[in-house]
């Protein structure tokens, strides 16, 4: 059967309701088959009263035969329509003794519930079926939440009521365009998700949802991209002897992807990585960061120039532009050198020397960039040490009082909002920890170890919610569920505790989020990396990246739903246009569509005035909040401990080992890490912000293994002959430990 355009005909106009209308979403498709010159509305063939599907899918009209659509047509003329007052209405209320008859536009006019379901009945505005609602039920505004915009709750025709949700209401256009979109398989309530009742109630109702796969579904080849992953090794000299396409998941062979970009790799042991936690960046990006000016945390040595346990030097194509290579004499020459050992009151490792063979060696232009890594480095330990000495300040709130927290490790969100919701929680109060599914552990650990456990797994946990959207730099996402348990507010309450006491900071906020909270929502412009919808930044890109109006005008008519629902609609008479369009996308879809989390989060983080210190000092904060720890070196562990000996030690000897030790364990010549030693001594793998209560000490002792007092923060060595000795006792002693509590 042969069909054609509108304008290929010279009546276009439905044979049923007589109109030219070709509104998909409203009368549903026009179809003209030119061979019985018929035009139809594929709406009004449905609801007419007097036709039935008495053919096959593929026969007339997906099953209404030519000849039964005639016969129709000739019963609708005789009869008058009870709105427009015109012959040709084919469709009649259901309800028994009423005898209005209307076109399907007219009844959509006069607010006639049409159902898309068993046999399609129709009722006209007098019998429809309506929703109901109780007394007790208030009347107000609230949010579609489709849309957004505030709905009136009232039982009219253009708004719909979730009979799942006790408060959520939509627009019935927004409704009838989200079912035409999502088809039957996945049109659902936005914010309870329950599809079985929602769909029921919406039918009955007169939304029609298509017995078809959601438009986003449909497109072919949509997902592809998603499917194919970089696996390749682009170290300059690879050391996997299967190749550098060989990847072997949980292995030193795993192939890393740049965090990034995700278009270069490297296997784990192709550039010394310990494990798939360390972040990798490729030359590309490095240069461009650093060209940036943004790229503010490198390695002290960067892993271009790590050494593998071997021996072997792993290098990129081209030196890292931030840090030149240093022969591994430059380096022992740092933590060995007379001048930084810990005597005559200097601080250890505060310079580091390189010989000057190396210096002369180094171009000028390495060297200036080393400096501006080392600046900024050094400026983002300064800001941190103002948070240090802020959370000091607003710890001094907390009194001796101890509340305890029953914590179960596998299910530490539920458990953590239980505890913090009890009736009797006070931020203010010392907080203990009970651990109530660890068999090994005391039934109340009161060491700041194991509080600082339990604060780690809770923000590992945040940064992994549903609350929270984004890859590495996190926004704010919109869980309605989570609104309505007011899981923002308690999240934001939690992350200030945390703060406060001696916990770990979130370290993902992205710039976006973090000036929302300090400087207003109102005040930020969010950019196209904020987004994290996959098709949403989509969309925005065919719009910023239109080179031509024509061009723009169409990328606006394929995403119109989407511009409609996010009120974006906006009139383009040139290309200049889309900026203000795409920052108009872009401030709904990151600022405006969350803003009720927002203030649920703002709300929470006032807890023991933490919002109030990051509104006063923003730069300390953000170097926190917005950046990842610095990855612990042998400066920054040798800074941490202050080491202490008894009079018959040989104070400098012992530092002498301490320090070489530290060095072999950056290197990677030992079996443990740095983040190994400081969790043998404190309990924690990275230090807080607000710094160890008390500060970790070293002593030198007439002991025959190293022992960690995590209750002082306190590192007892002992003192042997030779430094082989030292490293043979540390590495048996920490790792065995560690062992056994992971056991």
């Amino acid at each position: 059967m042969s069909k054609n355009s509108n304008s290929d005909i010279q009546s276009p106009f439905c044979v049923l309701c007589g109109r030219t209308d070709d509104c998909p979403e409203k009368y549903g498709e026009k179809r003209t088959y030119v061979a019985y010159n018929l035009t139809v509305h594929y709406y009004c063939l449905l609801m007419s009263s007097g036709i039935w599907q008495r053919g096959e899918e593929d026969e007339g009209v997906d099953g209404f035969l030519i000849a039964d659509i005639r016969k129709e047509v000739n019963r609708a003329a005789k009869l008058k329509c009870n709105i427009c007052k015109k012959k040709g209405a084919s469709i009649g209320c259901v309800a028994p003794k009423c005898k209005r008859s209307y076109h399907f536009p007219c009844g959509i006019q006069k607010e006639c519930i049409f159902q898309f379901m068993e046999d399609f009945r129709s009722y006209c505005w007098e019998h429809k079926p309506v929703q109901k609602f109780s007394d007790k039920e208030s009347r107000g505004t609230s949010q579609c939440t489709i849309c957004l915009d505030l709905v009136e709750q009232l039982p009219v025709y253009t708004v719909l009521k979730s009979p799942c949700c006790k408060n959520a209401w939509f627009h019935r256009e927004c409704l009838q365009y989200q079912a035409l979109s999502a088809g039957i398989f996945f049109f659902r309530c936005s914010v309870c998700n329950n599809k079985d009742k929602f769909q029921k109630e919406m039918l009955r109702m007169g939304i029609h949802i298509p017995e078809k796969d959601a438009s986003w579904e449909l497109e072919e080849n949509a997902y592809q991209d998603l499917l194919q992953c970089y696996q390749h090794c682009d170290i300059k000299r690879c050391l996997c002897k299967k190749g550098r396409d060989y990847n072997e998941p949980d292995s030193k062979w795993e192939i890393k992807r740049c965090q990034y970009c995700g278009s270069r790799g490297t296997h784990l042991a192709c550039s010394a990585m310990k494990s798939w936690e360390q972040n990798w960046e490729c030359m590309e990006c490095t240069s461009i960061l650093a060209k940036s000016g943004t790229y503010s945390k490198q390695k002290k040595r960067s892993l271009a120039t790590s050494e593998k346990t071997d021996g072997t030097t792993c290098l990129l194509e081209e030196p890292s532009p931030k840090c030149p290579r240093q022969s591994p004499g430059s380096q022992r020459s740092f933590l060995q050198s007379p001048k930084i050992m810990c005597q005559n009151n200097m601080s250890p490792c505060s310079h580091r020397e390189h010989p000057a063979s190396n210096r002369v060696m180094m171009s000028l232009s390495p060297l200036m960039s080393n400096r501006n890594c080392s600046l900024r480095k050094k400026h983002l330990r300064k800001k941190r040490r103002e948070v240090s000495n802020i959370l000091k300040e607003l710890k001094l709130q907390v009194n001796t009082k101890a509340i305890r927290l029953n914590i179960n490790a596998e299910n530490i969100w539920n458990s953590a909002l239980k505890g913090f919701r009890q009736r009797n929680f006070n931020p203010t109060n010392t907080i203990e920890i009970k651990f109530t599914n660890c068999k090994n552990r005391s039934k109340t650990d009161t060491s700041a170890a194991s509080k600082h456990h339990f604060f780690q797994l809770l923000m590992l946990h945040l940064q992994n919610s549903s609350l929270f959207e984004g890859s590495s730099a996190k926004n704010l996402s919109l869980d309605f569920q989570a609104v309505k348990e007011n899981l923002y507010f308690e999240a934001g309450k939690m992350i200030a505790v945390s703060l406060v006491h001696g916990g770990p900071s979130p370290c993902f906020f992205s710039k976006t989020l973090f000036d929302c909270l300090v400087y207003g929502p109102e005040n930020v412009k969010p950019a196209l990396e904020d987004v994290a919808d996959v098709d949403v930044a989509r969309t925005i890109k065919m719009i910023k990246y239109a080179n031509s109006l024509s061009s723009l005008q169409s990328a606006i008519h394929d995403c119109y739903e989407f511009l409609a629902a996010a009120g974006c609609l906006r009139p383009i008479t040139s290309l200049c246009d889309k900026n203000m369009l795409v920052n108009d996308i872009l401030i709904h879809h990151v600022i405006k569509r969350i803003i009720s989390p927002l203030e649920s989060f703002r709300q929470g983080l006032k807890t023991l005035g933490v919002l109030e210190k990051m509104q006063m000092h923003p730069d300390a904060f953000s170097s926190i909040l917005c950046h990842k720890p610095e990855r612990l070196s042998a400066e920054t562990i040798c800074d941490l401990f202050t080491i202490h000996s008894s009079s018959d030690v040989n104070k400098v000897e012992g530092a002498d080992f301490w320090i070489g030790y530290l060095q072999d364990v950056e290197s990677g010549e030992s079996v443990v890490t740095l983040e190994d030693i400081l969790l043998f001594v404190t309990g924690s793998i990275s230090i807080p912000p607000i710094g160890f209560d008390p500060e970790p000490t070293i002593k030198f002792l007439h002991i025959r293994y190293p022992v960690g007092n995590r209750l002082l923060n306190c590192l007892e060595l002992p003192i042997t002959k030779t430094y082989d000795q030292f490293k043979n006792k540390m590495e048996f002693t920490i790792r065995n430990t560690l062992r056994v509590e992971r056991e």
